[in-house]
């Protein structure tokens, strides 16, 4: 079986790609961190030119109908730009909740606005649903709900809430009838948000009886396999820059790289991360195959991609010495970036307790 990427998947990955380096540069994500803005407006039209929201919607909707496979490859890309725009909560997580829905109104109404860009939603789930820390609730009665979401990603700027109760029901609000909080995140390029919603009209979203709970964990299996996708490229963005500053930058007459405690942590980064990519690649043609190995494997590759960047991490700053902790190189952005995905949707060690569950060991 070939297990390399297609010509068009290697199309749309080097056009992301390029968009995202030839738009983001450090001055640019600096000037963002020091703005108010929710995400860059300009970035965000151009991905919407791009046809990026739509990536994953079925074409009759307007998207590009294409698969887990491809949005992986463009989380990566968002990772490895440290990109402030929305993708996982909107472009994987709403639309394949809306995929998975049998209320087939709900789909005409919100995947064609989704596709355009009209709508960006961000998703929440009540306790204990996502496995993020504290206690988060919501309640849907005679089409009104009632939550309190933490820890919300890319809450801060949508237009809609897509909510999961505990029982795996779900229902779309308008943010007009939300009431935010936002606060500032350890990653600088995105902000998280609480939310209180109060008796606000909703439109419910129904799943096959007696399936919806694992309707939920598709979902958060889609979000869970793109967050450790960006955590690959923000950390493959980190080991580049190593290599690069390594044959760069010289002491006692030499470039660092040509000391052996040097190339030992760089020859480390790789032989660390590469095997990475190929754990998440697998995960995406399982989760495009509808295999029942697709959870398990998502879960293993979010904690083991989550362990093995902040080792990256780690050693990236180490290679660039003491103007790796500064904004000087802007090495912040991605090391951040990467602490941020580890605790988003359950950390490492939440995943693995479930994967271990799942398999019945404990």
């Amino acid at each position: 079986m070939n297990h390399g990427l297609t010509d068009e998947q290697l199309a749309l990955e080097e056009a992301v790609k390029r968009f995202l380096s030839e738009t983001l540069t450090l001055n640019r994500l600096r000037t963002f961190v020091a703005s108010d803005c929710a995400f860059d407006k300009p970035l965000l039209q151009g991905l919407n030119q791009m046809g990026v929201p739509g990536l994953m919607t079925p074409q009759e909707f307007g998207g590009s109908g294409l698969g887990f496979m491809e949005a992986a490859l463009v989380a990566e890309q968002f990772g490895a730009a440290a990109a402030p725009a929305p993708f996982i909560s909107t472009v994987v997580m709403a639309t394949q909740a809306l995929l998975l829905t049998t209320n087939e109104d709900a789909r005409k109404e919100w995947l064609p606005r989704i596709a355009s860009g009209q709508v960006r939603m961000a998703v929440g789930f009540a306790s204990p649903l996502s496995g993020q820390i504290g206690e988060n609730h919501a309640v849907m009665i005679a089409g009104k709900l009632n939550a309190k979401l933490t820890a919300m990603l890319e809450a801060d700027g949508a237009t809609h809430l897509l909510v999961f109760t505990a029982d795996g029901s779900a229902a779309i609000v308008d943010v007009c009838d939300v009431r935010f909080e936002t606060q500032a995140s350890v990653d600088m390029t995105r902000r998280i948000a609480s939310v209180t919603i109060n008796d606000a009209a909703a439109q419910p979203l129904s799943f096959q009886l007696g399936d919806e709970l694992a309707a939920v964990q598709k979902v958060l299996d889609a979000g869970r396999l793109a967050i450790a996708c960006d955590t690959l490229g923000a950390a493959q963005t980190m080991l580049t820059r190593s290599v690069a500053y390594a044959t760069e930058r010289q002491q006692f007459g030499r470039q660092i790289g040509s000391f052996q405690g040097v190339k030992y942590m760089l020859a480390d980064m790789v032989t660390q991360l590469e095997p990475c990519r190929s754990l998440a690649w697998h995960s995406a043609m399982l989760m495009n195959q509808g295999s029942t190995d697709a959870h398990v494997s998502v879960l293993q590759t979010r904690a083991h991609v989550a362990d093995v960047a902040r080792e990256v991490s780690r050693m990236a700053i180490e290679v660039h010495g003491g103007v790796g902790f500064t904004d000087m190189l802007g090495m912040p952005f991605w090391f951040r970036r990467i602490a941020f995905n580890r605790q988003i949707l359950g950390t490492p060690e939440r995943c693995r307790e479930e994967a271990a569950l799942a398999q019945g060991w404990v």
